[in-house]
């Protein structure tokens, strides 16, 4: 583990020593003249470094976050103006700019970083920075000193023109937790998570408010998935662009962001045209608290870090942070700069505690799961039971099946790659498949110039049962494997997707233990290709050979007698993502018992 905190301690500031009590002032002023007085008639009183300072200065680099560098760049200006020594020689400080993942990633090794983050003392935005650190470079030097040299809670950000002011609202109902529908929804932005405090917590405070509210952990995965996708959808790579894609949002789908309440003051001022107003959610909130960080162990430098943290700790540094829209470290503010014209609320928002380190790597895995594209296979079923009417719909399942799998395609970004086959009994000549559309890009388009996202929603919409087709279930099993395992992306996330409305029924045809001996000799745990099998309507009679496959996959089988239901259990697929395999399979498992339920 990296070094904590060990001979820092958190005094009281400058200022909360006056506030116990200031009747030494006036004697410690006359002390101070008399001593000014004495040296002045002595002759050798002088202004400034005079004899203080000796030999080199020592140059102490801090590291900062950029939305706080103005502040410290100006109160480093004044430190370096007073002539700090140690050992007779000015500390001389050194203020930059930097990302906080930048200055994480290059200590870690973890993620691409750009420019120089070398620095005796670190101040990121939050916390986790640090932790982070400490989890994956144990032998980095990070000493906690236990001050917090600003701080700011997370807020939703909504532009004025769009607000509604509705009160009651809590992390849970910030992002849409089910599955996008044609209805236009709000878009809420966030900064990408692997890169961002506000958005990793972001990420922390909806996994908490939706484990509260979900029943069971089925509907909290599913839910956390759909949540997910939508952030993913509104995610940007860096906060300017984020600011740029609120400030253009519309009222057709008026877009949120989770940001700090210091960065809604510094949207607003760049932002006049297009201001937001802060939305302090019910369920409380995550505070970014600026840690000041010492990442030497030299004795010098140490001395010399110690000396600009009682800078930053001390009154005139407290009001040059409220002036830039910080909080103080009770919560106070100037109500000059967080204005309540501009909705900023002067009570401090409850303060929820910080995530653990397993949180912090579950959620990021969570994300980066989720993150990567898909390539999938969808293989829908034409026989001839297709041509049923789903009770109450005037459909048949084809018809409903269509449209569902029309819907799940937008739960898949631009950038994933799917491809469309159906299957019966010989349909392609002597075989029981045939390849309606290739596994391409989704936004790719084709010599007529329609998106490939179109000409499967088409298709789907469009296909036809064959009336006096059966079920060649196992033999399309293994021909999809076979044809995913040779084009398989190492890049992406490789599935089959089976929607069928029957069991195996191809007489002379594959048997499962066939079937099964087949995929065991072709899976990979380098190379998964996960079958997930959608079954639906009465002709199901038994999910146990679907849930056997699934197994071998890494997989999973789900079945409903409702046709419409499943662009929710597209849902639950989805989970899979961010469940782990004892999980997923367990899931697998009981899918059966969860849809009759």
């Amino acid at each position: 583990m990296g070094r904590h905190r060990g001979k820092y301690a958190e005094g009281p500031s400058d200022r909360s020593r006056r506030r116990k009590g200031r009747g030494g002032a006036v004697a410690a002023l006359a002390a101070a003249m008399v001593i000014v007085v004495g040296l002045a008639v002595a002759g050798v009183y002088a202004f400034g470094r005079g004899d203080g300072c000796g030999g080199s200065d020592i140059d102490l680099v801090v590291a900062v976050s950029p939305e706080l560098a103005p502040a410290l760049s100006e109160l480093a200006d004044d430190f370096n103006a007073e002539e700090h020594t140690v050992d007779q020689r000015c500390v001389r400080a050194d203020v930059r700019e930097a990302d906080s993942a930048n200055v994480a990633f290059q200590i870690t090794g973890a993620g691409a970083t750009t420019g120089d983050t070398d620095s005796h003392v670190w101040i990121p935005d939050s916390s986790l920075w640090p932790r982070l650190v400490q989890g994956q470079a144990g032998d980095a030097v990070i000493t906690e000193t236990g001050t917090s040299v600003a701080r700011t809670p997370l807020v939703v950000a909504e532009l004025s023109e769009f607000a509604d002011d509705q009160d009651g609202t809590t992390w849970a109902d910030v992002v849409p937790t089910t599955a996008p529908g044609d209805e236009a929804e709000r878009v809420v932005r966030v900064v990408d998570p692997t890169r961002s405090s506000s958005g990793l917590a972001t990420l922390y405070l909806l996994n908490g408010a939706l484990e509260e509210a979900s029943p069971d952990a089925d509907t909290f995965n599913a839910h956390m998935t759909a949540a997910l996708q939508a952030l993913h959808r509104g995610a940007s790579a860096d906060e300017d662009s984020a600011f740029l894609a609120l400030s253009g949002g519309s009222s057709e789908a008026p877009p949120v962001m989770v940001m700090s309440e210091q960065a809604v003051w510094r949207y607003n001022t760049d932002h006049a045209d297009a201001v937001a107003q802060p939305n302090y959610l019910d369920d409380g909130t995550y505070f970014l608290d600026y840690p000041y960080i010492v990442r030497s162990d030299d004795s010098e430098i140490t001395r010399a870090a110690e000396e600009f943290r009682a800078a930053v700790r001390s009154d005139a540094a407290v009001d040059l942070f409220l002036g830039e829209g910080f909080r103080g470290p009770e919560g106070e503010l100037d109500d000059g700069v967080l204005t309540a014209d501009a909705g900023f609320g002067a009570d401090v928002p409850t303060e929820l505690p910080a995530p653990s380190d397993g949180s912090v790597r579950e959620l990021t895995r969570f994300w980066n799961q989720l993150k990567m594209d898909s390539r999938v296979l969808t293989i829908v079923d034409v026989s001839g039971s297709m041509l049923a009417e789903v009770p109450g719909t005037g459909l048949t399942r084809m018809q409903v099946a269509g449209a569902a799998s029309a819907e799940g395609l937008q739960m898949f970004s631009d950038s994933s790659e799917l491809g469309l086959w159906k299957f019966s009994t010989n349909v392609n000549n002597a075989l029981h498949y045939q390849e309606v559309a290739p596994i391409r890009e989704l936004q790719a388009t084709g010599d007529t110039g329609e998106e490939h996202r179109d000409v499967l929603g088409a298709a789907l919409q469009s296909m036809q049962p064959l009336p006096e087709g059966d079920t060649a279930l196992y033999e399309t099993y293994l021909a999809a494997y076979q044809e995913m395992s040779r084009t398989y992306r190492p890049d992406r996330t490789n599935v089959i997707l089976m929607l069928t409305d029957g069991d195996n029924d191809n007489p002379g045809g594959m048997e499962l233990d066939e079937l099964m001996s087949q995929l065991e000799s072709m899976a990979s745990p380098s190379r998964p290709i996960p079958i997930i099998t959608i079954a639906f309507g009465p002709d199901v009679q038994n999910l146990e050979p679907l849930q056997r496959i699934a197994a071998a996959t890494g997989g999973a089988a789900y079945m409903t007698e409702d046709p419409t239901e499943i662009g929710d259990i597209f849902l639950q697929a989805f989970s899979l993502r961010i469940v782990g395999d004892e999980e997923s399979a367990d899931g697998a498992e009981d899918a059966e018992d969860a849809d009759e339920g």
